[in-house]
């Protein structure tokens, strides 16, 4: 399949290059902040380098159309969202069934994508939050709207990621499908810096309208 690095998040005309088949499915993959102020070949004190292009090409691998991009520096996360909101809208137009989307986030690239799943209200869409909320996200953040098919996974030894099952309760729209994976790999917050069976296996699934 193809993978799709955006440059900026008005891309209709790059969108509309997709050879599209009636049950192609596709991942807009939203990463971690670090890239943000780092470059692909620069690594973390901690957690070392950031293997972007590798999990991408796992989500390609395994038959979808990846759609993504090395972010800005400190881009707003709402704001970011409603350009990603565009591009799905594009996609549907174009006749994609909305549940053969997955929005997938990792770290800040999951606070953009419950802000994707807020704004765009759709409760066919799928999402995949990673290492993305916290117990306070409830107060902080009490804009965050859950809907769509939900799939949350943290690791119990990242501070930077808890249950969701709060904001999954707290939210109007119905969920038909929500399920959480907690982790226990021991890497903290690094966990999401590589593509790691632990996580991309069940996205995959998750992805493929597996919601078991």
């Amino acid at each position: 399949m193809k993978i799709v690095f955006l440059i900026g998040i008005i891309v209709s005309s790059a969108l509309s290059d997709i050879q599209k088949g009636e049950n192609d499915r596709y991942i807009f993959f939203l990463r971690n902040r670090f890239l943000e102020t780092h470059q692909l070949h620069e690594s973390h004190a901690e957690y070392g380098r950031t293997e972007y292009k590798e999990i991408v090409a796992e989500f390609a691998n395994n038959g979808f159309t990846v759609i993504s991009e090395k972010r800005n520096e400190n881009v707003n996360a709402r704001d970011y969202a409603v350009g990603i909101v565009n591009q799905i809208d594009s996609l549907i137009r174009m006749g994609t069934k909305p549940n053969n989307i997955t929005i997938v986030g990792t770290s800040k690239g999951g606070y953009i994508a419950q802000y994707i799943s807020t704004l765009k209200g759709h409760p066919e869409l799928n999402f995949v939050f990673i290492a993305s909320f916290r117990d306070n996200d409830i107060e902080n953040i009490p804009e965050i709207n859950y809907c769509g098919n939900i799939l949350t996974i943290y690791e119990k030894s990242d501070p930077f990621g808890v249950s969701a099952i709060r904001r999954k309760n707290n939210s109007s729209c119905e969920i038909k499908h929500f399920k959480e994976i907690e982790l226990n790999t021991g890497m903290g917050h690094g966990f999401l810096f590589k593509p790691l069976k632990e996580w991309i296996e069940p996205t995959i699934k998750w992805a493929n309208g597996n919601y078991n």
